[in-house]
């Protein structure tokens, strides 16, 4: 999953943006409302983490603007500001949740879950085709009941391709998932991974689309 950061501190910045990472999201971080605007009109995002008080443009503007487009981006503001008047302000603007600094990262990243399966259409929060089964809170994969150990990176590109069987996804889009802007994307690091996954977890579980991509094939 590929996700916006628009926040100015620093320090509360630069701890999600690791802790996400470590979690096996891309993440995107501005620091201004501003370079939050350019950043949205120009890249394909999952989810933005919005902070409200951005300098250049505040993140209300920021989230208002983005529904008066018809954007269905899903938003989650993160912000110091508690009262009930401003979280009702920035739910009826249009934010999928509303989450109050200081927070934990694990609670962060458990809204920001949540928040992506009600986008996808899915209740449970394991991921279940075939014989394969995907945790997102736990990174944990299964086939047939056992425990198929993945690096993160093969864990991002499998949710990817779990999340909607039969949906074909590009090694540009899989790449989109994967990688940040300040990390460096190898020539053929998606075929890698591809080929790790069918060795882990058989060799018709993904399918390549020749000149296209891969997918999950659905169940027939």
């Amino acid at each position: 999953m590929r996700l916006l950061l628009a926040e100015d501190d620093p320090m509360i910045g630069e701890a999600v943006r690791d802790g996400l990472h470590r979690q096996g999201f891309a993440v995107d971080w501005v620091q201004d409302g501003a370079a939050a605007d350019l950043a949205l009109e120009t890249g394909t995002y999952d989810l933005c983490l919005l902070d409200l008080g951005l300098p250049r443009k505040e993140g209300l503007q920021i989230l208002k603007g983005l529904r008066r487009k018809g954007s269905a981006l899903p938003v989650v503001v993160m912000t110091a500001r508690d009262s009930i008047t401003d979280r009702v302000e920035g739910l009826d603007a249009g934010a999928d949740d509303y989450v109050v600094k200081p927070f934990e990262l694990s609670e962060l990243a458990a809204r920001v879950r949540a928040v992506l399966r009600r986008k996808g259409g899915r209740a449970a929060p394991v991921i279940t085709h075939l014989d394969v089964t995907l945790d997102p809170a736990t990174h944990e994969v299964r086939r047939e009941g056992q425990v198929v150990p993945l690096s993160a990176r093969e864990f991002a590109v499998l949710h990817a391709l779990m999340e909607h069987p039969g949906r074909i996804l590009s090694r540009a889009q899989l790449e989109e998932r994967l990688y940040g802007w300040d990390e460096e994307v190898g020539s053929n690091v998606v075929e890698v991974h591809i080929h790790s996954l069918r060795r882990k977890l058989g060799a018709d579980f993904i399918r390549n689309v020749r000149g296209v991509g891969y997918r999950v094939p659905p169940v027939e």
